[in-house]
């Protein structure tokens, strides 16, 4: 499931709604509260921080593998996302550790166009 976005911060509980049908459309709720977290993370680092015009999109892929899903969340900024260090008190400098505590994997890489792809793949866990 592919679909674009205003980079506007109105676009996050949208593309949440978007991966929240997609999990429950692939019998994949069981991820629902990982992912849409992990989402909502990747599409506001790209609301935030991608440097580019304000006129380009922002683009959700939401893929199915075999247990799980990917998340993509491709931007034309060059600027790789960072880990950042946040204190006790700041707001923000997290998501990206929440990613990785959440994910299975997760990286950055190129993308067709300019810019990058950040991605995050979940999977349901047997017991």
């Amino acid at each position: 499931m592919v679909r674009r976005w205003r980079r506007e911060a109105r676009c996050v509980p949208l593309a949440r709604a978007e991966l929240r049908k997609a999990l429950a459309d692939w019998g994949l709720s069981e991820l629902e509260g990982d992912a849409l977290l992990v989402a909502s993370e990747l599409v506001t680092n790209a609301v935030r921080h991608a440097v580019a015009p304000r006129d380009r999109e922002i683009e959700t892929r939401y893929v199915r593998l075999g247990n799980g899903v990917r998340v993509e969340v491709h931007d034309v900024s060059p600027a790789m996302p960072v880990v950042g260090e946040s204190d006790r008190g700041d707001d923000g400098g997290r998501g990206l550790y929440l990613v990785a505590a959440l994910a299975d994997r997760w990286a950055v890489g190129e993308r067709v166009g300019p810019g990058k792809r950040v991605w995050a793949e979940l999977s349901v866990k047997v017991q």
